[in-house]
């Protein structure tokens, strides 16, 4: 993470505060000021409580993102279909994160509090690695400080990290985990965040960077990637209040009874530097996002011709999608449709367009609704589906999906033919 901060430094593509300012807050209210001015640049504060250093909106941005992989930001989702999950995974004797090691003690770290409804003061950029029967998870959740040594994990059914604990206390064992804080190349943070078969989180990051991901074990046999901060602990039977938590929707989730994760080493680097994603911001957006236009691009791929797909800033990178096809044929849009809901069943509205309809421009998507669909024809409504547990007008649980089919009818093409003037 030092080395991508000082890379963009010296590019001048980071923002650097050196003042000294408080974690509970203030930290948080100088990020959502950026983000609100869509500012995408990273954000780098010297003095966090006169002393820490921390870093926010690290992928703040599609632009940043893009520059990492070696793309554009536009074709993000045609490139991240493309990449596999099988780069190679390299265990190693030793790590910078263990300049220190220490009993833990979470209060020596600038843990942020957010907003003045939180629960608590949370740890939100800490990549959460666990295994069990030799399949190794890598996944990033939200932890609500209790005390110096405790966390309350938000853990979602049915994924990954969630069966795992489920399976270790069914056998009446104690699920074994390392935490990883400002991990050493960002792409980690959209390995982690990705939907890939168990197990391949960090093969696929190592896909993503083109070279072998290092991992090193921690005391208790959990090997996780280099970083700044590293915390060593167990997930048993011990369940404690999480929650409120502002998410990606810009309101609060609401109080749950989750796994408490008990704490028994704490490693860091030599004056560390902490990674924080802000709720509800930029990167937050992305990292949840952005992961899941690569499986609606393959999954819309098998009953379509495909060219790009987005989740939009309006939807909160989370909620809607255009998908954008070649239509070579009359269906082709309501089966893209059915596919993108498959893909991602979070998703609650999706708007298939034709090729030559910017998908990132909202203006565009909104001309071809306009001027391309007809209501009684080229509307799929889903009813009592399940949708996302972050959307407030879900009823439990369910909502209705909506898909519009705002393509060109095939053989008709000269009616919906657009003028452009010429001088």
């Amino acid at each position: 993470m030092r080395e991508f901060k000082d890379k963009l430094a010296k590019a001048g593509k980071i923002i650097e505060i050196e003042r000294s300012v408080e974690s509970k807050y203030e930290v948080a209210s100088i990020c959502a000021e950026f983000d609100r001015k869509g500012t995408k640049k990273p954000v780098f504060f010297h003095a966090v409580d006169g002393k820490h250093k921390v870093i926010m909106n690290a992928l703040g941005g599609r632009e940043i993102l893009a520059e990492l992989l070696g793309t554009s930001p536009a074709e993000l989702a045609p490139f991240l279909a493309e990449i596999g999950n099988e780069g190679k995974v390299k265990i190693v004797e030793d790590s910078p994160t263990k300049e220190v090691i220490k009993e833990p003690d979470l209060s020596e770290l600038p843990i942020l509090t957010y907003f003045p409804g939180d629960g608590g003061a949370y740890i939100t950029g800490g990549v959460v690695v666990a295994e069990l029967d030799g399949v190794r998870n890598a996944s990033i959740h939200r932890l609500m400080v209790l005390d110096d040594k405790r966390l309350a994990a938000r853990l979602v059914p049915p994924r990954h990290l969630y069966k795992m604990h489920r399976e270790a206390i069914e056998r009446g064992e104690e699920l074994k985990v390392g935490i990883a804080i400002g991990v050493e190349d960002p792409l980690v943070l959209l390995a982690a965040s990705t939907r890939v078969p168990p197990g391949k989180e960090f093969n696929y990051a190592a896909a993503l960077t083109k070279e072998p991901v290092e991992l090193f074990k921690l005391s208790n046999g959990v090997a996780i990637p280099h970083a700044e901060i590293a915390l060593e602990g167990f997930i048993g039977k011990e369940r404690a209040k999480e929650g409120p938590f502002l998410d990606i929707t810009g309101t609060y989730d609401r109080i749950r009874e989750e796994p408490v994760i008990t704490l028994t080493r704490m490693y860091h680097r030599k004056d560390p530097i902490y990674h924080a994603i802000l709720p509800a911001g930029g990167e937050h957006k992305l990292l949840m996002g952005v992961p899941y236009e690569p499986l609606i691009f393959r999954a819309v791929e098998r009953v379509a011709r495909v060219k790009n797909v987005f989740l939009t800033e309006g939807g909160c990178c989370y909620l809607h999608a255009v998908v954008q096809i070649k239509k070579e044929g009359e269906g082709e849009a309501k089966n893209a449709i059915i596919a993108a809901f498959a893909a991602h069943p979070s998703l609650k509205s999706v708007v298939v367009v034709d090729s030559d309809i910017d998908i990132f421009s909202p203006d565009e998507v909104e001309y071809a609704i306009a001027t391309r669909v007809r209501w009684n024809e080229d509307v799929v409504f889903i009813p009592g589906a399940k949708g996302s547990s972050l959307d407030p007008s879900a009823e439990n649980g369910l909502t209705t999906k909506l898909g519009i089919d705002a393509t060109k009818e095939l053989g008709q093409e000269e009616r919906y033919e657009r003028v452009v003037t010429t001088e």
